[in-house]
């Protein structure tokens, strides 16, 4: 009987140190509208395996992909009031919020994606990050949102004079708008379901997007002429709520930073590998390929500069992203 005493002592001994360290563990949300697979999403994943290692089991990541916890402008109000931990949103959405983001959303305002990531990744992505801090949420590293060229079903667009007269599928932003009437054409935002039809009934004459989108959508069955004049290069940003922040020690959020820069490094190689599987894709399907001078593309965008870029603070920001190597 003493034995059997002993034994569910034990027992009881190791299921309290069982729920004693599950609830030690804290459990973060994090949220993202792309779909399970896509290279962000497996960025976060990724991030969420090193906060786990590294931190003893202390810390785990759930990522809610397919916008499960609400779209993009739902969730930003929802991490900065604390109630999601972590969030991967566009840089877009938070133009209105923190100007700094204007810039990185500007186009020709990098000159590659490489060029994109060094800057993002560095000092300067720092100072765009301090942007944040009063909106409640703290920036733990930026991703690679892709490069958006000009598809048409008509002809390849090789300079400027290409688009006059031309009817192209934007995104619902005035900046969008304004670029592609600099160009010479005219701009007509719609919803992204749309765009296939469009394009083949002869709305609109083509559309811009990345590879990946372009091949994904079905775009390249209906616009043959992929012109990568990457007109926008536009990062996106992985951040944290403040309020969960605070929360970590000072070692944590070292690691917690740590675990975010190196995500982004995972994130850059899942792009890449998409982005050439979808060149290749289309390519085989018959899409022509060509690379424009981006140079006149960038001299027309003057008045859209001279239109956004107003703050002499913001000016220099633009600068000195240009001037980097």
């Amino acid at each position: 009987m003493f034995q059997m005493t002993k034994l569910a002592a034990a027992t009881l001994l190791a299921a309290a140190m069982s729920v004693t360290a599950a609830s030690a563990q804290t459990v973060l949300r994090s949220s993202d509208t792309h779909p399970d697979g896509y290279p962000t999403v497996e960025a976060v994943k990724y991030f969420g395996q090193l906060i786990e290692e590294r931190t003893a089991g202390r810390y785990k990541v759930e990522v809610y992909h397919s916008a499960q916890l609400g779209q993009e402008a739902d969730t930003i109000e929802q991490v900065r009031s604390g109630v999601i931990d972590l969030n991967r949103v566009s840089m877009g959405p938070w133009n209105g919020l923190v100007p700094e983001t204007q810039v990185p959303s500007l186009p020709y305002v990098f000159r590659s994606p490489e060029h994109m990531r060094g800057v993002m990744l560095g000092d300067i992505g720092a100072e765009i990050a301090k942007g944040f801090e009063q909106h409640g949420v703290v920036v733990l590293t930026y991703y690679d949102g892709g490069s958006r060229s000009f598809y048409t079903s008509k002809k390849p667009i090789e300079t400027p004079a290409d688009l006059a007269g031309m009817k192209l599928r934007v995104m619902q932003s005035d900046i969008f708008v304004d670029m592609v009437a600099a160009l010479g054409g005219t701009a007509t935002p719609m919803p992204y379901g749309e765009v296939y039809s469009a394009i083949q009934t002869g709305v609109v004459d083509g559309a811009e997007n990345n590879f990946p989108s372009y091949d994904t959508a079905g775009h390249f069955e209906v616009a043959k002429n992929y012109s990568l004049d990457e007109h926008l290069i536009v990062p996106e940003v992985f951040v944290m709520s403040k309020a969960a922040w605070d929360k970590l020690t000072p070692e944590d959020q070292a690691i917690f930073k740590q675990a975010a820069i190196d995500s982004s490094a995972k994130q850059f190689e899942l792009w890449d590998a998409q982005v050439a599987a979808s060149r290749a894709k289309v390519e085989a399907a018959g899409s022509v390929i060509n690379t424009p001078d981006k140079q006149p593309f960038i001299d027309a965008m003057k008045p859209v500069y001279d239109k956004y870029v107003t703050d002499p603070k913001l000016q220099d920001l633009v600068a000195r992203i240009q001037a980097a190597s």
